[in-house]
């Protein structure tokens, strides 16, 4: 969706980073290696088209419900959409150096880590509460009728067209993601391998970026979206709903998983090889 791809392409471009981080730390420059040009690869070839071509094919529910068809998408917004694809994942990637330079790598990790969370509550909250109905609802099954607050296709949804062509796109960019993201942090932890997989090392790195991305972090992201819905509720106000919503739900979350020793941490250090320099997040 177009209000929440920027901090996808971020977080996928911090992913590329955190894979390569200790190898990263040599670098003087932060796009010169090999681990930047494949993250490059797959913003500018995979991500950045496939969201315009959700864009022209789906635009409402691409847009959040707010356009109505690809006409009603302003043809600079289409081309700052396809630009910011690319260049958010280029400063996740950037960021990630950055603590990968200072040896940093739990940082590092943690960089792709808050984006998805930040990632799943934009899409599950949206602006208003109801990002996830707005999800959830697919036009193409419903007769082309607009969205309306409260209306969504539930569990359907994932039968629809939008769903289906979102798990197509997933099938396409999981080669990409295989060879810059999971096979690039088994070849750094296991260097002795060689060429030869050892496929339930790398299965076990896989299966960690895997369950982070779209399990662990979206759970948090739903915990945080409730706290500020019940707020705006009680409240009678959206926008106190956020304001104070927003601090509780980032302390808790920070409280459950980003210390040494939490949630986050144990996920990030097997990925690591054990702790980094800095001895982590405090």
């Amino acid at each position: 969706m177009v209000q929440v791809d920027v901090i996808w392409s971020y977080a996928y471009g911090a992913s590329f980073a955190a894979a390569a981080t200790k190898e990263l730390a040599k670098d003087r420059e932060p796009f010169g290696s090999r681990y930047y040009m494949l993250a490059l690869l797959f913003l500018g070839i995979f991500f950045a088209p496939s969201g315009l071509y959700l864009l022209t094919a789906f635009p409402a529910w691409e847009t959040m419900q707010v356009a109505k068809t690809a006409a009603d998408v302003h043809p600079l917004l289409v081309t700052l959409f396809g630009v910011t694809n690319v260049t958010q994942g280029i400063l996740g990637f950037y960021v990630g150096w950055r603590y990968s330079r200072r040896h940093e790598y739990y940082k590092a990790h943690l960089n792709w880590m808050i984006a998805w969370v930040i990632f799943w509550f934009v899409l599950v909250s949206g602006w208003d509460t109801t990002g996830y109905q707005r999800f959830l609802y697919d036009p193409i099954m419903n007769q082309g009728e607009p969205w309306q607050i409260g209306k969504h296709n539930g569990l359907q949804f994932f039968t629809g067209p939008v769903f289906l062509t979102l798990v197509t796109m997933g099938a396409i960019f999981l080669p990409m993601l295989s060879r810059g993201i999971f096979r690039v942090n088994y070849e750094i932890l296991y260097p002795d391998h060689g060429k030869k997989l050892h496929l339930k090392s790398y299965l076990g790195i896989m299966r960690r970026y895997v369950y982070t991305w779209f399990g662990v972090t979206l759970v948090l992201a739903i915990g945080a979206a409730m706290i500020v819905r019940v707020i705006a509720e009680v409240s009678g106000s959206v926008l106190i709903g956020y304001l104070a919503g927003l601090p509780i739900a980032a302390a808790l979350i920070y409280q459950i998983a980003v210390p040494k020793g939490r949630l986050f941490y144990r996920i990030a250090r097997p990925l690591i090889g054990g702790d980094d320099k800095q001895g982590g997040s405090h």
